[in-house]
């Protein structure tokens, strides 16, 4: 199997949480509409290139040729999801969300479609959920309260209380997604 360089490795931790989820929605093509709203939000923030690729890999291309005409950054992510698909151990780890601000919108609104009982939506999440739990840290500890978000829980303190302060703010930042989406 391929293993991602060094550098690579680096870029592809910074963006875990797309990655993972480009992974997974072409692992299972009923989550794919969750995914919709952070690459449109990409490509408006001017990301329209790594979008395209991510795209086409959705529909199922998995041509290096992907990689050809994209800056380091764009190219790191995109080897860093066909090397995932290939070999899911190589896949950046969710253990440790860099910047909970850019975690917080995609999960809130999976939350949200799971809230008014889309199907797909359950799935995904029970299926995030399942591999953050067998992780360590913030991941872990959220993981096990993505079904009490779900379900309504709101209260900071109580599905905060095993993390640091860096998933403290992943879930406040979650909590607030949830609330600005809603309106």
């Amino acid at each position: 199997m391929a293993k991602l360089p060094e550098k690579t490795k680096q870029i592809a931790q910074v963006h875990a949480q797309l990655i993972n989820s480009v992974v997974m929605a072409c692992h299972n093509k009923a989550i794919q509409p969750q995914l919709e709203p952070v690459l449109t939000s990409s490509a408006e923030n001017g990301w329209g290139n790594l979008v395209l690729r991510i795209r086409k890999i959705l529909a199922g291309s998995r041509n290096s040729k992907l990689l050809i005409g994209l800056d380091e950054e764009d190219a790191a992510i995109i080897l860093a999801i066909l090397v995932g698909l290939q070999d899911a151990t190589q896949l950046p780890k969710l253990s440790d969300p860099n910047d909970a601000k850019f975690a917080a919108p995609g999960l809130a609104r999976m939350i949200l479609a799971a809230e008014k009982g889309d199907v797909s939506a359950l799935t995904a999440l029970s299926e995030m959920a399942e591999q953050m739990v067998a992780t360590s840290g913030n991941m872990k500890f959220l993981g096990a309260v993505l079904q009490p978000i779900i379900n309504g829980e709101r209260d900071i303190n109580k599905l905060s209380k095993y993390m640091d302060e860096q998933g403290k703010k992943l879930v406040e930042n979650l909590l607030e997604e949830l609330e600005k989406i809603r309106n």
